[in-house]
């Protein structure tokens, strides 16, 4: 007889036993394969019901003809970049939809990417090739464009394009995503709105006019803006064109070949980004601490209405208003000292602070929302007036005077008036000058005789030297132009270094006489 004590069970119910321990691993063993089931028919779905009805060399002969170099393609570049610098100054929005509607620079773009994805080096050289003469092209076309305009302010339009930003990378990125698959999928109706998203050509604009007004910030700005548009278009097209089996058939050697070249490639498209995403980080970093330090300086009960801060400005400005039941003017110079701390960088700090009650809160701030647009209303009132003034004096039209109202700056080109000297212009000027102490007024007079002469007695300038100085500088700043002095070496070198303080190109020359200064191009 066998004893089963020692083993508390019998064979049979120890083989129930094992059969029941093994069920529970059952199930976990199924779900793998159940998983690299369901995978494999996405896959098998993927291949022959989405990549299978793609055709591939159809699309690949139209990204072709779309990236190349043609009489059609240059003039729509040139005409849309014309456009597009036009709706810029005048700031019109419409205008610089227009711009993008006509500008063809997404077809060599997504050719860029395409070309990458099949690892056609031809049709990648021809690509950029494309985009690089229409880009230059477009941008030198609005530098001439804005060289010969008498507009040539930084409008709203133009700086909303010289700082790339999270939202500029999001609209490339969908816009992209839709392009790439309107062209795969044969839907390419769709690339107007495409176009009207990535807005390619008004960067570029942009980029002309910081090249014609010599603006490097401006200039650098919109062109890291364009270029990070650009980079992320073609890696997203590339990125979709391998998702729906866009491959070049290549040996093994080709083909890691070609992953190096991308790599490489996608590592240099992708230093320029890296310096736009740091910057996009540091800015959203800076707004979260400005936003911080504002609301520590006040107690609960106020409340931060307004805060812009211009990261394009040097130093960095901050404009904030504040309502709070208690008035504190002593903390803004020590705020501004804390965030310069903070943030690495020296900064200007408007504060304007509103005192309100702790009852009926919204009552007031509606009172105050009525006071300040009342004030918009009256200032805008005033400089309507004042380019009545400046008209009247300059005897132009009101619409020859460019008004300024954010920077409160006002310009206006006069004309020839019978019997009028520079020293009349340069009077009119201060005189009106005199009546807006906010303002800046600039009155730019007709080319005219610079004053015969610059006295001097006993070596020192004459009440009328220094007038005659006073107008010779202001004339040659409003002008443009360099000056020669001709006289007595010693009066004409203290003469020069006044004017070179005043940033006016000078030049001295000995002669017999009084000195005398004249225009540059009129020497001799």
């Amino acid at each position: 007889m066998n004893d089963t004590s020692g083993s508390g069970a019998s064979p049979e119910a120890a083989s129930t036993l094992d059969a029941g321990a093994e069920k529970p691993s059952a199930p976990t063993a199924a779900r793998p394969a159940n998983l690299r089931a369901l995978i494999g028919d996405v896959h098998e779905w993927w291949t022959v019901h989405v990549i299978g009805q793609v055709d591939q060399a159809e699309v690949t002969e139209r990204r072709r003809e779309d990236g190349k170099l043609s009489e059609h393609y240059l003039f729509m570049t040139a005409m849309a970049g014309g456009i597009a610098i036009l709706g810029l100054l005048l700031s019109s929005p419409a205008v610089v939809i227009g711009a993008m509607l006509l500008s063809p620079l997404m077809g060599p773009i997504m050719g860029l990417g395409f070309a990458l994805a099949i690892g056609d080096w031809a049709w990648l050289k021809q690509s950029v090739l494309t985009l690089v003469i229409g880009s230059v092209l477009a941008v030198l076309l609005c530098a001439v464009l804005v060289f010969i305009s008498p507009i040539q302010t930084i409008t709203s339009e133009i700086a909303a394009r010289t700082r790339p930003n999270l939202f500029d990378l999001f609209v490339a990125l969908f816009s992209a995503l839709a392009g790439a698959y309107a062209m795969i999928r044969g839907r390419e109706g769709a690339i107007v709105g495409v176009a009207i998203a990535t807005a390619l050509m008004p960067p570029l604009a942009v980029v002309g006019f910081g090249l014609a007004t010599w603006n490097f910030t401006v200039f650098s700005g919109a062109l890291l803006l364009f270029v990070t548009n650009f980079i992320t278009i073609a890696l997203t097209a590339f990125g979709m064109a391998k998702l729906y089996g866009f491959r070049a058939k290549l040996t093994k050697g080709q083909s890691q070949a070609q992953s190096f070249a991308v790599l490489v490639v996608f590592v240099a498209l992708a230093i320029p980004l890296a310096f736009s995403l740091n910057r996009i980080a540091w800015e959203t970093n800076a707004q979260r601490i400005v936003r911080s330090e504002i609301r520590e300086q006040f107690d609960a009960r106020s409340q931060l209405d307004l805060l812009e801060i211009d990261f394009a400005a040097a130093p960095v400005g901050i404009h904030a208003v504040v309502f709070t039941p208690v008035l504190r003017p002593e903390i803004e110079q020590a705020v501004a000292a804390s965030l310069a701390e903070r943030l690495g960088e020296t900064v200007t700090l408007d504060l304007v602070q509103y005192e309100v009650g702790t009852n009926d809160s919204a009552a007031e701030r509606a009172q105050l929302s009525a006071a300040r647009a009342r004030e918009e209303r009256e200032a805008s009132a005033r400089a309507e007036a004042l380019a009545v003034r400046l008209s009247l004096a300059a005897g132009v039209p009101t619409r020859e005077v460019l008004i300024d109202e954010a920077r409160r700056r006002a310009l206006v080109r006069a004309k020839r008036l019978d019997g009028a000297s520079l020293a009349t212009y340069r009077a009119l000027e201060a005189r009106i000058a005199a009546g807006e102490p906010d303002w800046t007024i600039e009155l730019i007079p007709p080319a005219g005789t610079l004053p015969a002469a610059i006295p001097f007695d006993g070596g020192e300038l004459t009440e009328a030297g220094q007038a005659a100085l006073n107008v010779t500088g202001w004339a040659a700043q409003r002008l443009g132009r360099g000056v020669v002095l001709i006289g007595p070496t010693g009066e004409g070198e203290a003469v020069a270094e006044a004017l070179r303080g005043e940033g006016v190109a000078v030049s001295v020359r000995s002669g017999a006489g009084v000195l005398r200064p004249v225009w540059a191009s009129e020497e001799g």
